[in-house]
């Protein structure tokens, strides 16, 4: 289903692009509905986190870089 298949009892925008094997290399390929959706070319660079209990977060890097600049933000407005 084009644009991801919704997960039940999920909001609207929540989405499962299905599964990638890793492959020799250690290389996985993001669904073309995933690409698509999020506008993801070829050479872009992606941000991966890891929590042990929790799995792996593929994001891109402005959207922690946003995220820290709005906590700067609020630590300098406290002092």
């Amino acid at each position: 289903m084009a644009g991801g298949k919704h997960l039940l009892g999920k909001a609207r925008g929540k989405h499962i692009f299905g599964t990638a094997k890793v492959g020799e290399r250690g290389q996985i390929v993001i669904p073309k509905d995933a690409r698509d959706l999020f506008g993801i070319q070829p050479g872009d660079t992606l941000l991966i986190l890891g929590d042990e209990d929790n799995g792996i977060i593929v994001t891109r890097p402005e959207v922690l870089s946003d995220a820290a600049q709005r906590v700067f933000r609020k630590m300098e407005e406290t002092k």
